[in-house]
């Protein structure tokens, strides 16, 4: 085990740092999205979309 692990040290750091970077990244899109912010960063009055992301009643 020990020596599979000497083996595989880059991978296996590389890939926390991977997994870091994208938790953060999603914890940012999360806390956005509560505070109301779009995560595409132009606003709504051009977007071609804007009918699917603001659905009118």
């Amino acid at each position: 085990m020990v020596a599979w692990l000497s083996e595989n040290i880059g991978t296996i750091i590389m890939s926390l740092i991977l997994l870091a970077v994208v938790v953060s990244v999603i914890c940012v899109l999360i806390k956005n999205k509560k505070k109301g912010k779009s995560s595409c960063g132009c606003g709504c009055s051009n977007c071609a979309m804007s009918e699917t992301c603001h659905k009118t009643k």
